[in-house]
């Protein structure tokens, strides 16, 4: 009898081992494996327009890029200066660990997410967050591979938004019209269809702009061309101005003027930076505006091309 106990207890203890062991090495290597997968590429593009699910998780609402490097969560919550601030990474917003099978995510301010991490393709990850039962899809970039013509474009209406204030600089060719006396613009991160005009003198500063006119404004894709939009500003008094809006660098603009042929280039004055958010009243004064602004989803219609220049 003395002996049957013995077997059945070293049975027993070995299947109990076996097990752990096992549940180790599992979860070992889907650690590895998952952090091999979110650090293996510098930047994450948030392709926040592919979103799906009704919840939400603020941090990544805000960010146009993350990156999961050591340990350290890093998000670009700005257009302008990306691909500059924080040699590309952009700010560091936290940190995060690859335990259990999870992304696990611990935001400064946010606080505690874990996403399930699916590999779409070799460069294209899903992350899912049941809790908030959101689905968000990154693209993954080598900082000297970054796609930003896509960055800009695809989100043109916030990286309008990113300046305070654009001022014209320079009006070539065209037909005298009435746009001709509007020397400054703003676009409003309060919501993503209002904008403001103003006859203001060149160089005037920006918080005594006066500005005179306001409206709705939208945007709208070109077909046939991935670097070009069409922007239609439409005055509460009634009128309509139609542009092609370029992008020529993150700090200037080109609006052609399809009506009147007339080309303005503008550049932005008051460079509004998204940082973390802080509950700190005494860190608060030093981060410029911030709070209220996350993306939102954006399906615009498409326009042909009415004039070439």
């Amino acid at each position: 009898m003395k002996s049957l106990k013995l077997l059945l207890t070293i049975i027993i203890t070995a299947t109990l081992l076996s097990s752990c062991t096992t549940y180790y090495e599992d979860s070992y290597d889907s650690q590895i494996y998952i952090e091999n997968v979110v650090s293996n590429y510098d930047v994450w593009y948030v392709d926040y327009h592919r979103t799906t699910g009704n919840g939400d998780i603020p941090y990544v609402s805000k960010a146009f890029t993350l990156s999961f490097l050591n340990g350290i969560l890093y998000a670009n919550n700005n257009i302008v200066d990306i691909g500059k601030t924080g040699n590309g990474l952009g700010i560091d917003v936290g940190t995060y660990n690859t335990y259990n099978g999870l992304l696990n995510t611990n935001h400064d301010i946010d606080g505690a997410n874990d996403f399930e991490v699916t590999l779409i393709s070799s460069n294209e990850i899903q992350l899912y967050n049941y809790k908030q039962n959101v689905n968000y899809y990154l693209i993954g970039y080598q900082i000297n591979q970054f796609d930003y013509d896509k960055l800009f474009y695809e989100n043109i209406e916030y990286f309008l938004q990113e300046y305070v204030a654009w001022e014209k600089e320079t009006t070539i060719g065209g037909m005298p019209n009435a746009f001709d006396e509007e020397n400054f613009l703003a676009f409003t991160p309060e919501n993503i269809t209002t904008f403001y005009s103003s006859k203001n003198n060149f160089g005037t500063q920006i918080d005594y702009i006066n500005w005179s006119f306001v409206g709705g404004y939208e945007i709208y894709d070109v077909t046939g061309y991935e670097n070009l939009k069409i922007l239609t500003l439409n005055y509460d008094g009634g009128d309509i101005e139609e542009f092609e809006l370029s992008v020529i660098n993150d700090r200037r603009i080109e609006l052609y003027n399809v009506d009147s042929k007339t080309t303005y280039e503008f550049s932005g004055r008051g460079f509004v930076q998204y940082l973390k958010s802080t509950k700190n009243k005494k860190e608060a004064k030093d981060l410029v505006r911030n709070e209220g602004r996350k993306r939102t989803k954006i399906e615009r219609k498409t326009k042909n091309r009415r004039n070439l220049k």
